[in-house]
């Protein structure tokens, strides 16, 4: 189901009118006529709600001598709004264009020529900034104290706030007096 798909879905069953409808399309198929008798509305209302029904793909409909009979399309309600929220938008591309310029922007913004010119206040631009001055440590390998302070001076002066954060924020981890990258 695509976003757009989802989206006509909510909207339509966001009527009290249309949940009635569908509740008694669950017990049997019926045409016009009979949902209107049965829920008390006129056929034309009846008739506009199942229009929207149907266009949300919620309905469907078949043609049985004089009447169009209306049913419930279970394929629709079969799927769980955890797989709609799953499934990848057709916008993933245009946000993770965004998520990029930004993540550019920071970095044009606190650093200059390789070295952190400060520590930014705000935690979602110090992690773009600290996950840069991990790209410099090897995964898969040890470091003494020692090398992450020589690696992070390469960076900035206030090594052990550096080091201390990027433990924090998951970035490497420390094992007595080893350090390694995530």
């Amino acid at each position: 189901m695509t976003d757009l798909q989802a989206i006509n879905l909510f909207k339509c069953l966001a009527d009290k009118s249309r949940i009635q409808i569908l509740k008694s399309l669950m017990e049997e198929d019926m045409y016009v006529e009979r949902l209107a008798e049965r829920l008390n509305l006129t056929p034309a209302t009846i008739s506009f709600h199942l229009k929207k029904l149907v266009d949300a793909g919620a309905v469907t409909s078949r043609k049985e001598q004089y009447y169009t009979v209306y049913a419930v399309n279970g394929d629709v309600f079969n799927v769980s709004i955890l797989d709609i929220l799953r499934e990848r938008s057709e916008e993933k591309s245009i946000q993770d264009q965004r998520d990029e310029e930004y993540r550019k922007k920071v970095l044009d913004a606190f650093f200059e020529y390789g070295k952190l010119k400060s520590i930014p206040a705000q935690r979602k631009k110090e992690l773009i900034v600290l996950q840069e001055i991990a790209k410099a440590f090897e995964p898969d390998r040890d470091y003494t104290e020692r090398e992450v302070n020589i690696i992070i001076a390469d960076y900035h002066d206030d090594f052990c706030t550096i080091r201390r954060d990027m433990i924090s924020e998951h970035l490497l981890v420390r094992d007595k007096s080893t350090y390694r990258k995530v």
